[in-house]
């Protein structure tokens, strides 16, 4: 079992622990407060006209869940030591999933600002990667792995039949700041968020550009920040806590949206000063939520 503790005793440090691991030649990272543990491989029962990334389901403690081949959602060889390969189970926006993967190696404590946003250098997987970090002598990739289900698992993603029960009106006086990393997810949370009515939406792709666009003078009055957690540079419980510690900023409501709304991250983005906390991909919840927070009629 991976033990998710440590850095969950401090809050806004802007710092994250990430597991490493293998495959074929690539080194990759994941997020310890995604994993919920590291496994030996277990029988995988097949699945009919299943995606072809997915190996099959396999049940762990009465839980069933899907196998995804990392390697064959990244393109490179399979295994060639099938021996030392291992399943990391994660729960992402409250979906368990295991990623199949060639070896798993230790646990690294970095700050965010550590973590470089990706470029064309990115093993040609720059679609898929939300960061990389150098160290040492290796660069150390962090996947998108919501992508990575979204693109299995459509259902899972946010869409625009999740505001189902929400009364289309005009809500375009308000206007919003988004700091979401994920291109992916930047367009998804615009189409929807436009749909429901919210039309004036400033984007940003980390918490430090979202910082100095608050503090900066641009003019443009911000009503509401909705902000993820995972973000290079600085995360959303770090800039939660610089937002409310700041006087001229401290009213602004601000909406966690991240896939990480865990018991203990919970906590953790009360102690920070999140007004709400919602987990993706809930956009109907979080659509109810701004409306009461801006007081929408």
């Amino acid at each position: 079992m991976v033990e998710n503790k440590g850095i969950l005793l401090e809050s806004g440090t802007n710092e994250l622990e990430v597991i490493v691991f293998e495959i074929g030649q690539g080194i990759f990272g994941i997020n310890v407060m995604k994993v919920r543990e590291i496994i030996q491989p277990l029988d995988v029962t097949l699945m009919p006209h299943s995606h072809p990334n997915v190996e099959g389901i396999i049940r762990l403690r009465e839980e069933v869940m899907p196998v995804i081949n990392l390697a064959k959602a990244l393109g490179f060889p399979e295994s060639d030591t099938p021996s030392h390969d291992k399943l990391i189970v994660t729960e992402l926006n409250k979906v368990k999933v295991a990623f199949h993967v060639h070896s798993v190696s230790r646990i690294h404590r970095i700050s965010w600002e550590q973590i470089e946003k990706p470029n064309k250098l990115s093993q040609g997987l720059q679609d898929l990667t939300i960061g990389v970090i150098k160290m040492d002598e290796n660069m150390i990739l962090l996947l998108d792995y919501e992508k990575v289900v979204y693109d299995i698992m459509p259902d899972s993603a946010i869409s625009l039949n999740k505001l189902e029960g929400i009364e289309a009106k005009d809500r375009s006086h308000k206007q919003l700041l988004v700091a979401e990393d994920s291109p992916i997810l930047r367009q998804l949370l615009k189409d929807v968020l436009e749909e429901a009515g919210y039309t004036r939406l400033i984007f940003t792709e980390d918490g430090k550009q979202a910082m100095e666009y608050l503090e900066g003078k641009n003019g443009q009055r911000i009503d509401l920040l909705i902000t993820d957690i995972e973000m290079p540079v600085m995360d959303g419980h770090h800039l939660t806590r610089r937002v409310k510690e700041n006087p001229a900023l401290k009213s602004l409501p601000v909406i966690i949206f991240s896939s990480l709304i865990t018991g203990d991250l919970y906590h953790k983005g009360e102690r920070v000063g999140a007004d709400v906390q919602i987990s993706k991909p809930e956009v109907g919840e979080l659509v109810e939520h701004l409306d009461r927070l801006l007081e929408i009629q």
